[in-house]
């Protein structure tokens, strides 16, 4: 079965029970192009962003294409549950996607930072909702959050980077992002909306002036918005970003004004990639922070921003990445170090596979998600508000698939092509090792896939790497499986040239029978087992009518050497689904 989050709980068991006081290396600071602590050292900053905690995007909730954003998912649920409902599903969503926890498992996971993706109306209501045109009422829930996140972050000695991710009225035309509604002016087109980010910034600053581990202040999100040109719907080709400039500096100044420490962390337009117009910045203790996704991971695809390092000599850092292949994960994370950029990554936890933590889709939030999308009916107001606190309890560490390999890819990959066992495999008599189960490591290490990553952005071509999208987010396909031995998965849509590998652990010498559990609709396959380096002979594999119609085709008399052997399974032809290799002793054990 799936790898649950007690795992997470056995990691940060150390780090829970020696956690000393905690003692911050004093705050964080621009020096030339780098960003160092207090004492004059370097830190890479290596953060998790906490997506869909403050501001849910639909994708988050399998809601893409059914909501436009944050504010029409609230819509669609006070529509079924109520208005006290709807505010109780939150302050439950609010109480469990973030806990202490949380920040204990990243700080074992490796990271030293955490990004912290703003709503500002968690802190201020909207204009429009204010009762003094102007005026600025503060709301104690944001504030209180974050206060305790701070909390968090202090005891496990790791900084904590405001980002506005959400500003009033929104920042871009990309709706989901900034919770956008259209029928509201917009952070660019109100005054009004804009004075509220500055002083919710100035509130802010005010607030954790004092706070060490407050890493810096990353003013804007992803601003996507064309001030020259409204074609230019997102910002890419302006060339002047003059709007943007100066509201970047009114906030610097308004935080200035009670801050003089923390580092600002300043974003482009066009998803914060288009810095003409913006450099140099005035304030000498900031950071240009760049996003990256679906490019590809060659040095051309981050030389323009070490180019603004080098021109303007002040640091770079990647922050924002991720919703990728964890060979993605791995060679993007390898190419910043070694450019000596920090990054970040996005997000923590969501209902997708691709990330630490994945949310379980349970079935009374299916028929929510069927009844919005038109293939089913209504469910009365009891059902739905379950099903959303389920939702909401679902969203707790202890209740998420925790998914070890993008982890491992994050961190372990970066540094080492070595493969380790993603699973013990374990043989002392017969053995049933699942198809799914092989070795953790690089791609071209531990297995090979043909697809191994989206490099859409660069290509045009959206590739879904892992086709069944459960389980593991490397590029192996990994589908559900109904068979009547399984954990649950099997690898399909097996292609010419990809190959499994597996890392075995045999108690004694033997010779064992080995049957390859496999289905195949309408296409005769084959396989090559390779083990410790020696080709055994091809087997050839039967059509099965079905993709879930299984059977066994055994290779007799396989040797194995006591101790660890190294098994690899290679697609000589493809087109079937694989389940599970079991071993068993061979006659020639008994002689």
């Amino acid at each position: 079965m799936r790898r649950r989050a007690c795992a997470c709980y056995l990691a940060i068991l150390v780090v829970v029970c020696t956690a000393l006081p905690a003692k911050s290396q004093g705050f964080l600071k621009v020096d030339g192009k780098r960003i160092v602590d207090g004492s004059g050292q370097e830190v890479i900053l290596r953060s998790m962003g906490l997506g869909g905690w403050m501001l849910q995007e639909p994708y988050m909730l399998q809601l893409a294409g059914v909501a436009i954003a944050q504010y029409d998912i609230k819509r669609k649920i006070k529509d079924v549950i109520g208005k006290e409902k709807t505010e109780a599903f939150y302050a439950a969503w609010l109480a469990n996607h973030c806990r202490k926890v949380d920040i204990d498992s990243l700080a074992a996971w490796g990271f030293n930072s955490v990004r912290l993706p703003m709503h500002y109306n968690l802190f201020t209501p909207s204009v429009e909702e204010e009762s003094v045109a102007g005026q600025n009422t503060w709301l104690p829930k944001g504030f209180a959050l974050t206060d305790s996140l701070l909390s968090w972050c202090k005891a496990n000695k790791i900084y904590l980077i405001l980002d506005l991710h959400a500003a009033p009225g929104a920042q871009g035309n990309d709706a989901p992002i900034a919770d956008k509604d259209t029928t509201k002016p917009s952070l660019w087109q109100s005054e009004a909306n804009q004075q509220k980010t500055i002083a919710l910034w100035r509130k802010l600053a005010e607030r954790y002036a004092g706070e060490e581990w407050i890493g810096g202040y990353d003013l804007l999100n992803e601003t996507n918005y064309g001030f020259l040109n409204p074609a230019d719907k997102n910002g890419c080709a302006d060339t002047l970003n003059a709007p943007l400039k100066k509201l970047l500096n009114d906030i610097t100044k308004a935080v200035r004004e009670v801050d003089q420490r923390h580092i600002i962390f300043v974003e482009g337009n066009c998803w914060a990639n288009n810095y003409k117009g913006l450099l140099p910045f005035a304030d000498s203790n900031t950071v240009v922070s760049f996003h990256k996704y679906w490019n590809y991971n060659d040095q051309a695809s981050i030389q323009g921003f070490i180019n603004i390092r080098e021109q303007y000599n002040l640091p770079i850092w990647m922050g924002e990445s991720g919703e990728n292949s964890n060979a993605w994960f791995a060679d993007a994370i390898q190419r910043l170090e070694q450019n000596k950029i920090g990054w970040a990554w996005w997000p923590l936890k969501k209902q997708g596979n691709n990330n630490p933590l994945q949310i379980k889709v349970n079935t009374g939030y299916q028929q929510l998600m069927a009844y919005w999308k038109g293939s089913g009916s209504k469910p009365d107001t009891a059902q739905a508000y379950q099903a959303l606190m389920q939702l909401a309890e679902d969203s707790k560490i202890e209740n998420t698939v925790f998914h070890r390999d993008v982890i491992d890819a994050m961190f372990r990959q970066v540094h080492s092509t070595a493969i380790i066992p993603f699973k013990a495999h374990v043989v002392n008599g017969s053995a049933v090792i699942y198809a799914s189960d092989y070795d953790l490591g690089r791609s071209g290490y531990a297995y090979y896939d043909k697809d191994s990553a989206n490099y859409r952005v660069a290509t045009s071509k959206n590739v879904v790497w892992n086709k069944g999208r459960v389980y593991r987010n490397d590029g192996v396909d990994i589908t559900v499986c109904n068979d009547s031995l399984t954990n649950g998965y099997n690898v399909n849509h097996t292609e010419d040239g990809e190959w499994l590998q597996y890392t075995i652990t045999a108690s004694k010498v033997g010779v064992y029978d080995i049957g390859f559990r496999t289905a195949a609709k309408d296409s005769i396959g084959q396989l090559q087992l390779t083990i410790n380096d020696k080709n055994l002979h091809p087997v050839s594999l039967p059509v099965t009518g079905s993709e879930q119609n299984w059977v066994t085709t055994i290779m007799k008399n396989v040797p194995l050497a006591k101790g660890s052997n190294k098994l690899r399974v290679t697609v000589l032809r493809g087109g079937f689904g694989f389940n599970y290799i079991k071993l068993q002793p061979s006659r020639k054990n008994n002689k």
